[in-house]
């Protein structure tokens, strides 16, 4: 492969592994300090990148809803929007659930939202699929440099994530909720809300995962359920967390991008088997991922960069 093929293959890692990065980010303000447990993520994922397909594409000619080909910011907005309402919705039925009872619920709510953009054709144009989803800035480059670009505006938007996530770490707000996941009852005994602060930490997670599903519609530029699948996304992502470690972003970002690197790589390994083995790669490379994740996990418990509790200053008088 040329030098310029090795280059524009590890453009589209990062853009790949940015993706990652803010669901994990996302899932981090979840669970690595709500202790959340949302085996949903896939469902979030989905409806912030149909939102944000149906509200930029071009005209679909009644295929489905939308075709009003807005600029990719209001998509972005729109799948923010859309999805930290679904998440609302769901978080004040479920947020009041035990962290095994939460996932069994949440996996249910988003197999209830696969199965409506698989079904609503008039809304998401079904198995079909929605297609001529732009890019930002399209038209000013072409060819690879597009790519190039379109790198550049996902770490962007990574970086603005996790300065996000910092400062709620840091922050009152972020010690109230770790305190809540540490021990709910204590933090309930000296008048903290705790539905209301899961209820924020639930919105925010989902909103975020709206805008990783619009940034991943934007990269391929064409929509599907198959998109959307729990393997791909909640899996990996959970995956991802628990290696680098939860409750830290910086964890969070390290562990998308060692897990995609050698999700990646593992490709590579599972095209050279036999055919009958070939069509069950999929499982073959989760297998893989999965005995990683043990290994991992029995040196470093806490994953490769755990958590740190940030410092208490005092105002000196």
């Amino acid at each position: 492969m040329e030098l310029s093929g090795l280059a524009f293959y590890f453009v589209g890692f990062l853009i790949a592994g940015g993706i990652y990065a803010i669901l994990c980010l996302a899932l981090n303000i979840q669970w690595g300090m709500g202790g959340l447990f949302n085996a949903g993520i896939a469902g979030f994922f989905a409806v912030g990148a149909y939102a944000s397909a149906i509200v930029t594409a071009a005209s679909s000619n009644g295929k489905h809803l939308g075709g009003f080909a807005l600029p990719v910011p209001l998509g972005l907005l729109a799948a923010a929007l859309v999805a930290g309402i679904t998440g609302w919705a769901v978080a004040k039925v479920c947020v009041r659930l035990k962290s095994d009872y939460l996932a069994m619920a949440s996996i249910g709510i988003a197999e209830i939202l696969r199965l409506v953009i698989v079904n609503e054709q008039w809304l998401t144009n079904g198995s079909l699929g929605i297609a001529n989803i732009p890019r930002p800035f399209e038209g000013l480059v072409r060819g690879r440099e597009a790519d190039l670009l379109f790198m550049a505006v996902i770490w962007l938007i990574v970086i603005a994530v996790y300065v996000l996530c910092a400062r709620l770490n840091n922050s009152p707000w972020g010690r109230t909720l770790r305190a809540i996941r540490d021990n709910e009852d204590s933090a309930r005994a000296v008048g903290k809300d705790v539905e209301w602060f899961r209820l924020q930490t639930f919105v925010i997670g989902a909103a975020l995962m709206g805008i990783a599903g619009a940034l991943s519609a934007s990269y391929f530029k064409f929509l599907s359920p198959a998109a959307t699948e729990p393997l791909l996304v909640t899996f990996l992502v959970w995956v991802m967390l628990m290696a680098g470690g939860s409750g830290n972003p910086k964890g969070a970002i390290a562990g998308a991008l060692l897990i995609w690197g050698i999700w990646s790589a593992t490709e590579i390994f599972t095209n050279r088997l036999p055919g009958e083995w070939a069509t069950r790669s999929s499982y073959v490379r989760m297998l893989l991922v999965g005995l990683l994740l043990q290994f991992v996990l029995q040196r470093y418990r806490q994953g490769l960069i755990p958590e740190k509790s940030p410092k208490l200053e005092f105002e000196r008088k």
